[in-house]
């Protein structure tokens, strides 16, 4: 018997049939819920768990290449996971920088939970199939997963400043975004209000229209187009003292080195310029006092106050200048 080929369908037609297949397969599996195999996490979280139980100590990095999630967006879902207590995460001994995650003992049953959803989901559809059309299946979902992955490849965009990086001076939203980073995070933790938030957008609103000036300088962590984090230096020439102002960082940033890296840009443009830095701040926030300490900045005042909206022991830093010289 001689062998023929079967003509080959037009390209357009096999691009439309292989779009409506995959609508299809991800409707069928769930994707399109709001939670996926049979729990009550969304599907990139489902798809987190399944990762890190397969790969232990995988670094949230990885994790997030793995799942084509953003750096924020995976600092998020994995914080949520830490909350949840489905997640932990340990300090690589190899990098004090990365975090290695690990599955907890009820993330583990979550894991066994969703492993057995999602054999029994395949196990019955692959009864209605003969075994030659099984294998088949199989290598061709091969293929394609394979030539998806090497396009995706391909159209990543490198890290680089270009999507993450810190700028100086006013941007295009940054009002907006580091108002919200600071209400967002004060009415979370401490119970700030409309007051503080006003108080926040109106006078970083000011400021940000005087510059450019001397001996001003507001620094922004953007990624994606968003202010993550920032800080703000707002100095006096005459008086020889600055203000540390507006210094904020996006819990999915907190632990990767953003906040120090602001620090360094303020404390080299105050060193030399003027005699002392100070900041207000409030008793409580302990992990940004440790920031400040490390930098040179001492407590120099204590008292109750309600400068924000809210009683709290308002506190103030100071730092003599690191210039060499300075009085």
């Amino acid at each position: 018997m001689d062998l023929v080929d079967v003509p080959a369908q037009p390209r357009e037609t096999t691009i439309l049939a292989l779009r409506e297949f995959s609508r299809k397969l991800v409707r069928e599996l769930g994707f399109m819920r709001t939670t996926l195999a049979d729990s009550d996490l969304a599907p990139s979280a489902v798809h987190a768990i399944i990762e890190i139980g397969a790969a232990p100590g995988i670094s949230a990095k990885d994790l997030g290449n793995i799942l084509r999630l953003d750096k924020s967006n995976t600092s998020r879902q994995v914080a949520r996971m830490e909350a949840g207590g489905l997640v932990t995460r340990t300090v690589a001994s190899a990098d004090a920088r990365t975090f290695e995650l690990y599955l907890t003992e009820a993330g583990q049953k979550l894991r066994k939970k969703i492993d057995r959803f999602a054999t029994d989901q395949v196990s019955n559809a692959l009864r209605r199939m003969v075994p030659a059309d099984q294998q088949a299946l199989v290598r061709s979902l091969a293929l394609y997963a394979d030539a998806l992955a090497q396009d995706s490849s391909l159209k990543a965009p490198p890290e680089s400043a270009a999507t993450a990086r810190i700028v100086e001076g006013y941007q295009p939203g940054c009002i907006g975004d580091v108002a919200s980073l600071h209400a967002r995070f004060y009415s979370e933790h401490w119970g700030f209000g409309a007051f503080f938030e006003n108080r926040v957008a109106t006078e970083l609103a000011e400021f940000a229209g005087t510059l450019p000036a001397d001996g001003k300088a507001l620094w922004l962590y953007i990624e994606n187009g968003r202010s993550l984090a920032s800080l703000a230096i707002d100095g006096n020439d005459e008086t020889g003292i600055a203000h540390l102002r507006w210094f904020i960082v996006d819990d999915s940033l907190r632990g990767s080195g953003v906040g120090r890296q602001l620090m360094s840009h303020a404390m080299n443009f105050v060193d030399g310029r003027f005699r002392e830095t100070y900041l207000w701040t409030f008793k409580g926030l302990d992990a940004a006092r440790n920031l400040y300490g490390k930098f040179g900045f001492q407590l120099t005042d204590e008292s109750e106050g309600a400068q924000w909206g809210t009683r709290v022991i308002e506190q103030r830093f100071s730092r003599r200048s690191a210039a060499r010289g300075a009085k």
